[in-house]
């Protein structure tokens, strides 16, 4: 990659580990469900006229809506829920750490859901190596000790398993010649649809106290920044430096995510918790290749 790509990727880093921070911020005064129905809408509202400053047409056959309410549901809906709900209960850095399995469970759906993605001997060993990192984070005593604290990791993980499902089941709007951004904005519409009356039932948002402008930075950090842009910045990597190279971003993440969460946040991490992203690095090592092939070069 050239050094504007990789100033992108690492742009792309930070905006995504800046999720986490901006959902800590706002999870402090806001529920889930709200948070995330802000999210996803001001991100829609926003990428909106950027399909029409690019003159770019809305697709509206049913059978593509359809694929938008179902990558939204699966992409944005449970999993920005689940993890938003999990950082009430857990530090926005291990959320980001248990967050960076997405590519695990994305090479195992793939293997099991597509005939061209097979797990070879190499990935799968960087497969086995990836869980051993998430059981040390997660604990052997689990089932035992089934705690509000242990649910959040398990919902953080489950918002993984989703995003490896969208990025497996996304691949039908690249065969059919469906504009990322398009993509992008269809699925984000939907999820906006699909939320807002869920918030209106289930958390009553107008007997909330207001906001503070704390919380408004934050929710506009997550959708603005985290989101949308972050949609954009995706796609122009990913046209650009290719996929194998945009899935390095997983090994940037939890590195913002933890710097802002000590920072600003006051978190502190267990040493487990930092070993265990070791061992999942090891894990993504092996599974991406390019390391150990620039060593036996």
């Amino acid at each position: 990659m050239t050094w504007f790509e990789w100033t992108m990727l690492t742009g792309l880093s930070i905006i995504w580990g800046g999720s986490f921070f901006f959902i800590a911020l706002s999870a402090k005064e806001l529920p889930s469900f709200t948070i995330v129905f802000l999210r996803v809408a001001l991100a829609s509202l926003m990428l909106w006229p950027v399909l029409m400053l690019f003159g770019k047409k809305f697709p509206r056959d049913k059978e593509i809506w359809k694929m938008f309410f179902t990558i939204g549901l699966i992409n944005n809906v449970i999993p920005f829920s689940l993890i938003t709900w999990g950082q009430h209960h857990i530090a926005s850095g291990l959320a980001s750490i248990l967050n960076a399995t997405t590519p695990f469970f994305t090479l195992l759906l793939a293997h099991f859901l597509t005939r061209e993605e097979r797990i070879s001997k190499n990935r799968l060993s960087g497969l086995v190596i990836g869980f051993f990192g998430v059981v040390l984070i997660v604990g052997l005593d689990f089932a035992e000790e089934a705690s509000v604290n242990n649910l959040a990791q398990l919902a953080v993980l489950g918002a993984a398993f989703l995003y490896g499902l969208a990025i497996v089941y996304g691949r039908r709007f690249n065969s059919m010649g469906i504009n990322p951004i398009i993509a992008a904005t269809g699925q984000l519409t939907a999820s906006t649809m699909i939320l807002f009356p869920i918030v209106l039932l289930v958390e009553s948002p107008w007997d909330l106290p207001f906001p503070s402008h704390v919380t408004w930075f934050a929710i506009f950090g997550l959708g603005a920044l985290s989101t949308a842009l972050a949609f954009i910045l995706y796609y122009r990597v990913l046209a650009t430096a290719g996929a194998v190279n945009i899935s390095l971003v997983t090994f940037l993440i939890p590195v913002s995510a933890i710097v802002l969460g000590v920072l600003f946040l006051n978190e502190r991490l267990e040493i487990k918790h930092f070993t265990g992203m070791a061992i999942i690095w090891v894990g993504l090592a092996i599974i991406d290749g390019r390391f150990f092939k620039f060593l036996n070069s």
